[in-house]
């Protein structure tokens, strides 16, 4: 019996693993995140949500630009060749590749942090409140 899952066949290995070995190269996760923001980290995180919903709470040490609002002379505060990766809400929103194509489409390095928010907390990391990591 074909299931909904089996009646299109998986693609064959090779391409399987060169399609999930270039999903490094757009997404990072929670747990990647989290652990380079305790050492010195290498890129900037964007929280593309509203400033209301920052507000609530954010992963610590973002800066809040809704993903509506990223532009050009918005962008230039940071070096060329900066790495930035974005995140939303979570898995349902996207936000995140709405932030991080608009950041592809004025050249700048981008990934976004799979999970958002809802993935943070599923990993147990905390959020911090209020507003003085915006930009």
């Amino acid at each position: 019996m074909t299931t909904a899952v089996t009646a299109v066949p998986p693609a064959p290995s090779d391409l399987a693993a060169e399609h999930f070995r270039a999903e490094f190269a757009f997404e990072t996760d929670c747990w990647d995140v989290h652990d380079a923001l305790s050492k010195d980290a290498d890129f900037i995180l964007i929280d593309v949500r509203s400033p209301a919903m920052f507000a609530e709470g954010h992963v610590e040490g973002a800066f809040n630009l809704p993903h509506g609002k990223i532009s050009a002379s918005k962008m230039a505060q940071w070096p060329e060749g900066t790495i930035f990766v974005t995140y939303c809400a979570g898995p349902h929103c996207n936000g995140a590749a709405r932030g991080a194509l608009r950041l592809a489409e004025l050249g700048r390095p981008v990934k976004i942090m799979a999970g958002g928010v809802t993935g943070w907390l599923d990993e147990g990391f905390p959020l911090v409140s209020g507003d003085g990591a915006s930009s």
